[in-house]
């Protein structure tokens, strides 16, 4: 079957596709978290000590009382069971952007041969999968496989329902037998707690007796594109990188802005109540869907949540969205940049702090100039996003993000805060000396009656900003759309303990020298914006301006690629930062930087390698078809006097000429070798990733040039339009 035949049979395939049955919208209180062993199953189930016991634990932070642990595992069990579930998995979450599962059963046999449904406390609370077989940096030889997994009661378990049958899962850490984290749960739960700490004495020091743990919240918008199956299946780029690595921009793009907020077509609309359905299923709140700004791209948004669980579920949702598009027969690209030319996809993480007594930390209120406690935890934001920023930047950093950062679609590689025009404002009195108001909110008034008036906010938004005030929360915009949030959220967490940390001790030194408490405040933050406040950018973040403004005058990083960013995780500030707060140990943040270097160089070798294969077996052929076919057209013509096509057929044959030149230069940098990881990181970005787009450019030229019954790759145009 030649190439365009695979392509018009793939369009066939979706003209004829049945619509995938899903069942009418069922009432929300009855689909909500049906399949969660939440607080309210708990109590359902469980003796009053026990549910009290564990709920002291999960809202108050109070140690696991362990011997209430067979009890709870045997209401667990028998709600899964009675659910369905013949299988149980402690899920944890490793040095990837995915999640770990290992199933096991009920099942135990019995002596007389008979078997039950058994489930202990032990079994609950520790598991031992393999530490050796996942990324861990080094800290792990091959022989030195125990590794530990301990159940985190502060993430609810539950069932998920698949084709393949009922499994409950577990939420837990995962940690190497000498006791160093091996997952992304482990620090974000630590950082949360340093962060509660140092939250709760800047809280103590302003006055507040009554102060509940502090806990950060997160509410991730995820984005990601929809490609018919059938496409994929022939373009082993989809298939084996995630993204397309050739592919001619198609006559109409997103220059329409017509695809935003567009009406959803029909198929993705019932792809996305069944996703819905099961993540209501599940506990997870989601809120938002709509069509994004590239054709092909939406984005699903869930409200916040308590950063822990926020983390859990963004991974759940990023599965479920993967797992449902098959069956509606796609293939969901969470990848960054999966098509060239058009946007690519993030995941921004909306970020907060607060707590059940002094509320939300970050909410400014309607007078922010009198709100001492806003302006000293966003100042504490300001210093912490100022002296750490390149962390910022290597918490976000993928070999798939550096597609995206930097483009006019995504923050810069630059660590900038956007504040607005009201919190500006009051951070320029504080810094002149004298604070004596806010910018007030206006009205909207549209000039007809008809339509209402209505509250405009104190600022406007600001989409070229990587780190954005948005009202009561920051904005973190630079996240990539196939990450965890885990990274980004232990970072901030763990600068804001930081900054918090600093501020508490300027604060016990000036209200031990006798100073009044106001004016130990207006002198920290006064201090805060004169030494931090250079991280502040309210304008432009795409321009050419504000990067050199941002690296030659205000002293900001501009780390463009992750061969610049990730060697951060190796300076010495960033590993007392992390060791100071109890959040990372150095040998634990050290195997990070190995784990994610080795990850950011496998993925771009596995991209020149597809390069390659693709370009010499399925591009040349196809080029070289046309030009025989060509060769004898023109022959024919000649034989009747015409000449005519042979400036094309010389154009074909100098472009695959070159483009097999570019390909040979490409396969001999593959048998490079390198002294450092440093050294070979760079040699990915600054060779390799340059001698793949050569190829492209060439093969990408090609494809306008060949005709298109021979050409063997589903088009942009179909990929991007045909649903």
């Amino acid at each position: 079957m030649s190439g365009n035949e695979l392509r018009a049979q793939a369009i066939a395939t979706i003209a004829s596709r049945p619509k995938v049955p899903v069942n009418p919208p069922s009432k929300l209180e009855e689909l909500w978290a049906k399949d969660v062993f939440s607080l309210a199953k708990m109590q359902e189930c469980l003796p009053k000590s026990v549910f009290k016991s564990l709920q002291s634990t999960i809202k108050h932070g109070t140690p696991l009382d362990m011997s209430v642990a067979d009890v709870v595992a045997v209401a667990m069990k028998d709600w899964a069971v009675a659910k369905g579930a013949l299988y149980y998995s402690h899920m944890f979450f490793p040095l990837t952007n995915a999640t770990a599962e290992k199933h096991d059963g009920f099942i135990s046999v019995q002596s007389d041969g008979s078997v039950i449904s058994e489930f202990s406390g032990k079994v609950l609370v520790q598991g031992e999968p393999d530490g050796s077989s996942f990324p861990n940096g080094g800290i792990r030889s091959t022989f030195e496989a125990r590794g530990y997994t301990a159940w985190d009661v502060t993430s609810p378990a539950f069932v998920m329902d698949t084709e393949n049958g009922v499994t409950l899962f577990i939420p837990t850490v995962f940690v190497s037998w000498t006791g160093e984290a091996l997952d992304k749960k482990t620090p974000l739960l630590r950082s949360n707690a340093a962060m509660s700490k140092a939250a709760t004495r800047v809280l103590s020091l302003l006055g507040h007796t009554d102060i509940a743990p502090v806990n950060s919240s997160c509410g991730a918008e995820q984005e990601y594109f929809l490609v018919d199956a059938s496409f994929a299946t022939v373009r082993p780029d989809l298939l084996l990188a995630g993204r397309t690595l050739f592919g001619k921009a198609p006559a109409k793009g997103q220059q329409f802005d017509d695809h935003y907020f567009g009406a959803i077509p029909e198929r993705v609309q019932v792809f996305m109540q069944d996703v819905e359905e099961k993540l209501y299923r599940l506990g997870i709140p989601a809120k938002t869907r709509h069509n994004e700004v590239a054709p092909g791209q939406f984005e699903i948004a869930p409200f916040f949540e308590a950063a822990n669980v926020a983390s859990d579920h963004q991974q759940i949702i990023m599965t479920v969205l993967r797992n449902t598009a098959k069956k509606h027969g796609f293939l969901c690209l969470l990848h960054e940049k999966p098509f060239s030319g058009i946007n690519g996809s993030g995941k921004h993480v909306n970020w907060s702090v607060g707590n059940a007594t002094q509320g939300n930390l970050l909410d400014p209120g309607d007078t922010p100039h009198a709100n001492a406690q806003f302006l000293v935890f966003c100042g504490a934001v300001i210093r912490g996003v100022h002296k750490y920023g390149p962390l910022l930047r290597a918490v976000i950093a993928s070999a798939s993000n550096d597609h995206r950062l930097g483009a006019n679609e995504a923050p810069p590689a630059i660590i900038s805060i956007y504040l607005g025009s009201q919190l500006q404002d009051v951070f320029d009195q504080i810094a002149s000396g004298e604070v004596t108001g806010s910018q007030a909110k206006g009205e909207m008034d549209l000039g007809v009656d008809t339509l209402p008036k209505f509250t405009k906010d104190a600022g406007d938004r600001n989409r070229t900003s990587p780190f954005a005030f948005t009202g009561n929360r920051f904005e973190f915009r630079a996240v990539g759309s196939g990450q965890s949030v885990s990274g980004p959220l232990v970072a901030m967490n763990t600068i804001l303990a930081d900054s918090l940390n600093w501020v508490a001790d300027q604060m016990e030194a000036k209200l031990g020298a006798g100073v009044e408490l106001n004016v130990a405040i207006h002198d920290i933050l006064r201090d805060i914006i004169h030494d931090h406040g250079k991280v502040v950018f309210n304008g432009n973040g795409y321009s050419s301006e504000w990067h050199e403004m941002a690296v030659n005058e205000r002293g900001l990083a501009n780390l463009r690629t992750t061969a610049d960013a990730l060697p951060v995780l190796r300076e010495q500030y960033i590993e007392d930062l992390f060791a100071n707060a109890k959040v990372l140990s150095p040998v634990e943040l050290g195997s990070r930087f190995e784990a994610y270097s080795e990850q950011y160089i496998q993925h771009i070798e596995v991209e020149a390698k597809l390069v390659i294969s693709m370009a010499k077996t399925i591009i040349y052929p196809a080029a070289v078809r046309y030009l025989g076919e060509l060769a004898k057209t023109i022959d024919s013509l000649t034989g009747i006097g015409i000449e005519f096509g042979k400036d094309s057929a010389v154009k074909v044959a100098e472009l695959t000429k070159d483009m097999m030149a570019k390909v040979g230069n490409l396969e001999d940098m593959m048998t490079k070798h390198f002294t450092s990881v440093e050294e070979h990181m760079q040699f990915c970005a600054q060779t390799l990733r340059p001698l793949m787009d050569e190829v492209r450019e060439y093969a990408d030229a090609l494809e306008g040039e060949v005709a298109d019954d021979l050409w063997p790759l589903p088009t942009y145009q179909e990929m991007l339009f045909i649903k």
